[in-house]
């Protein structure tokens, strides 16, 4: 079963890969066989940890045009982490709200689904 901390820590590595931009920090986040959907039911998700870092890596953000802050609202009886979050850019970008589900095998995501909104007042 997942806890909260386990959720915490997850996010925190993601934070971590999100900086470093590097294949192995992105790859330890994932199962080989994860699904990284960018909306509930995505008709392209990125299957598996080397099609995640392929992705990840083609559109990386710079760790300098962004702010990330986040709390864990709680663990689903599956693993299934819930995350809300706020994605401030800060060059020609809106800043984003964002929640995510993240179900953890392990402490590493087999299933991330993500779902973002611009904030309203920051459409650029």
């Amino acid at each position: 079963m997942t806890t909260i901390d386990e959720a915490s820590s997850w996010v925190d590595a993601y934070t971590r890969a999100w900086v470093s931009n590097d294949a192995d920090d992105i790859s330890a986040l994932f199962t080989d066989d994860a699904v990284y959907e960018f909306r509930p039911n995505d008709p392209t998700p990125w299957r598996g940890s080397d099609a995640i870092v392929a992705g990840w890596l083609e559109e990386q953000d710079s760790p300098e045009v962004w702010k990330f802050d986040y709390e864990v609202r709680g663990v689903l009886d599956d693993g299934t982490a819930v995350i809300q979050a706020v994605t401030e850019y800060l060059d020609d970008r809106p800043t984003y709200e964002n929640l995510w589900l993240v179900r953890l095998v392990d402490g590493r995501a087999a299933a991330f689904t993500e779902w973002f909104m611009v904030r309203k007042g920051t459409e650029k």
